[in-house]
């Protein structure tokens, strides 16, 4: 919860610095945002559960010497990726950013802070699979102190550089995107000192690719990799959808979905370390006590977004009042929460019980779950709302009725065993 409140605590900074630029930069760095996001969730909760899960397996089973390989291939695999997204990037920036809508002093500004940002992005993905390996260890607070060290770092930084500072010359909005690779290149030198630590009895680190690692790695991560793609494209089609309503619908949709937002930090906090504990169990042919952690994971952030979820259908205006007093945005804002925040423990269950079934090495069931949820909600959003012509509270409704579809067919999963595949079991009682 902490890493991922401190790059959501970093990122909100960022743009509260670079509104200070103008308008052309703040609608640039708006362009560039969800796929540095996108970046962030796929190399996180994407191939980070991968990695995460097969360093928590390979414990749980005993293979400790497994461990530092493993660790090895977090740190070659976010080389490959990291370098291929730079290069993607920066050769499709400019069509992507017009293409977007962006033209003029924004697309200038949107280029110059991509470039920077992209350039460096490998150190995301590095800092960000090594904090996951070590979450996989069972030591969370490692990546949450650097996270937290650095963004002290990066909140002085960042203005220094965009405004200038003393013998610092200004640089705008590339200023920006400099401090962000000083920030991730800051995480990504402090975790491979520690992984150094760890493993200096074995002597030199084994980088030597092993396809069976490799594999075991990304049977778990691309698909989760593949959940964040279809969690970002649902999220566009959604926004696309509420913008047909007016700019007062589009204004209520981005407040009331943001709710959402601020319950992933707190739901990935539960789910890594449910993952954790369960790929240790499952590991170690503990199958009933690792069905045992994800139900009661699943109950502990049904209870913790439930409440809020419910407290905010009943009084919508106390979330959408922070954000506006336009009456028309809060009407709107409301229809939507009063329909959606009942439904909260639904998405809980989902999430936290798709992370356990990695954990357990699984990712067939959870991609399963999230693509149903993308298609009644997109679906059922587009026939209600393009071919039907009915209001802005059907986008809330086929929300609602993707989460449900999400919470069930995890549950149904992992309630049938089909998660527990493949796992060796413990013979007699587990503990």
């Amino acid at each position: 919860m902490t890493v991922i409140l401190a790059q959501i605590g970093v990122g909100v900074a960022e743009i509260f610095y670079i509104g200070r630029l103008g308008t052309s930069a703040l609608a640039g760095a708006s362009l560039v945002f969800p796929f540095y996001m996108l970046m962030t969730t796929m190399s996180a909760g994407g191939l980070g559960s991968g990695i995460a899960s097969a360093v928590a397996r390979a414990i749980g089973a005993g293979r400790t010497e497994q461990v530092q390989r493993i660790f090895a291939h977090a740190v070659l695999t976010a080389l490959a990726v990291g370098l291929a997204f730079t290069i993607i990037m920066i050769a499709a920036a400019s069509w992507l950013y017009a293409s977007l809508g962006g033209e003029g002093a924004v697309h200038d500004a949107a280029l110059t802070y991509s470039n920077i940002v992209f350039a460096g992005v490998t150190f995301l993905w590095i800092s960000n699979l090594l904090g996951a390996a070590f979450r996989g260890m069972g030591n969370a607070m490692l990546p949450a102190r650097i996270a937290l060290i650095g963004a002290a770092f990066l909140i002085p930084v960042s203005p220094a550089l965009i405004f200038g500072f003393g013998p610092i010359p200004a640089m705008g909005i590339g200023g920006a995107g400099l401090a962000i690779i000083l920030y991730q290149a800051g995480a990504t030198l402090a975790l491979l000192v520690f992984w150094r630590k760890t493993q200096a009895a074995a002597g030199s680190i084994d980088f030597r690719p092993d396809r069976a690692i490799f594999a075991d790695i990304l049977r778990v991560g691309v698909p989760s990799s593949l959940n964040a793609l279809q969690a970002s494209l649902m999220s566009v089609v959604l926004t696309g959808l509420a913008a047909r309503f007016g700019d007062d619908a589009l204004a209520a949709y981005g407040i009331a979905s943001r709710l959402d937002s601020m319950m992933v930090p707190v739901l990935f906090g539960l789910a890594s370390a449910v993952l954790t504990m369960v790929g240790m169990n499952a590991g170690a042919g503990n199958i009933a006590r690792a069905g045992r952690i994800a139900w009661t994971g699943a109950a502990a952030g049904m209870v913790v977004t439930g409440l809020p979820g419910i407290l905010f259908a009943i009084w919508p205006q106390l979330w959408l009042g922070l954000f506006s007093a336009d009456p028309a945005v809060l009407a709107e804002g409301s229809a939507y929460l009063h329909i959606t925040g009942p439904f909260y423990p639904a998405m809980a269950l989902g999430f936290i019980l798709s992370f356990a079934a990695q954990g357990a090495g699984h990712s067939f069931w959870p991609t399963v779950a999230v693509t149903a949820r993308l298609l009644c909600a997109v679906g059922l959003g587009w026939i209600a709302i393009v071919t039907l012509g009915l209001g802005f509270a059907a986008l809330g409704v086929a929300t609602a009725t993707g989460v449900v579809a999400y919470g069930i067919i995890c549950a149904l999963a992992m309630r049938s065993g089909a998660v527990w595949h493949g796992q060796p079991r413990r013979q007699g009682r587990s503990r």
